[in-house]
């Protein structure tokens, strides 16, 4: 009797679309998970920084978690955290020097905040829950996914923040070419503090949870 030939799961199936669809929504890390609030805070009062941190967590993220995919059976337990964030430190600091390189004035005004990914909840959680129990093809989909999850929030409280607060859009002057000022309209300085930013992301989660009801009943 002719071997039964395995058919290979296509690489879109309906299970891996999941993994980028899912933490766009109900699975999102930030309003869901509550994972990576600190930078919502800190680097949201500007779109560009928001944009650029965004950015790079999805390239650290998708390539970290291949990376920990590929070497997953042969990692020792007791020290699968150990090269994790060896891998991890290593591609923030690619990332790191590619910002100095040809963003440097948006890599001044993140500061500290791109070496801080190295500490990001969102990306240890991803590597120890799926990368290190998934091939690499799935593991790059869940980096993908969390990370697209994680840099829409960012970059609405950034929009929404910038906006309400200086009057700008990425330093574009939107507000003041509007005419707004001339009826009396002032910036909201109180949009470019951190509470600001933690209230914006309590929107969020409350219109996110309204319009998805089984949330609320899944936190019961």
């Amino acid at each position: 009797m002719a071997e039964e030939v395995k058919q290979k799961e296509p690489l879109f199936s309906p299970k891996n679309r999941k993994l980028i669809t899912n933490p766009l929504n109900k699975d999102n890390p930030i309003t869901v998970q509550v994972l990576g609030i600190c930078s919502a805070l800190a680097v949201t009062a500007k779109l560009e920084p928001a944009v650029v941190m965004s950015i790079s967590v999805v390239a650290v993220l998708a390539a970290a978690n291949v990376v920990i995919s590929l070497l997953r059976n042969t990692i020792a337990p007791r020290i699968r955290i150990i090269v994790q964030l060896v891998v991890i430190a290593a591609l923030v600091i690619l990332v790191d020097q590619v910002l100095k390189a040809f963003a440097y004035e948006v890599s001044k005004q993140l500061s500290v905040f791109v070496g801080l990914i190295i500490t990001n909840c969102i990306i240890m959680g991803r590597l120890e829950a799926f990368a290190m129990g998934n091939k690499p093809w799935p593991a790059f989909l869940d980096g993908i996914g969390n990370a697209a999850g994680y840099a829409w929030i960012l970059i609405v409280v950034a929009f929404f923040r910038e906006l309400l607060g200086s009057g700008t859009i990425w330093g574009y002057p939107l507000v003041e070419l509007t005419g707004i000022y001339g009826i009396g309209y002032k910036n909201n300085g109180l949009m470019i503090l951190p509470p600001m930013a933690l209230i914006t992301v309590g929107i969020i989660i409350w219109v996110q949870r309204s319009r998805n009801r089984d949330l609320i009943e899944e936190n019961k």
